[in-house]
């Protein structure tokens, strides 16, 4: 089993930057892929981006490309969610999610564990 905790969510003004982290305990192993999935209100949770954690591959949805970036510290098992340039549209509630699979798989949605989810708002 994998446990997953996210944190570093919050209130920020538009154009304004916020760092999510994604904690992972118990055994991720090296086919892992790892990352964010956000759900506003009324809408469907949707793929933000991913990160392979062997070789640090990447995959990001159109919409985030470019402001937000994603990381990993293998040693910590914590991946990382860089959001810049934040825009009021990007409020929602963030997950983490890991897949033993590709990038593409977790981006399909095909996910083997979710975080609790953390509250990121923008205000503009």
């Amino acid at each position: 089993q994998v446990q997953l905790v996210e944190s570093g969510g919050g209130l920020v003004q538009a154009g304004g930057s916020l760092r999510l982290s994604c904690a992972a305990s118990g055994r991720t192993f090296g086919s892992f892929a790892m990352g964010w999935f956000r759900q506003a209100p009324g809408k469907e949770r949707e793929f933000v981006g991913a990160i392979r954690l062997v070789g640090g591959a990447t995959l990001y949805a159109d919409s985030v490309k470019d402001r937000f970036t994603i990381s990993r510290d293998n040693d910590k098992s914590t991946v990382y969610l860089q959001m810049n340039s934040l825009k009021p549209e990007d409020t929602a509630v963030y997950y983490c999610a890991a897949v033993q699979g590709s990038l593409s798989t977790l981006r399909n949605g095909r996910v083997d564990y979710w975080g609790q989810g953390t509250q990121v708002t923008v205000s503009s």
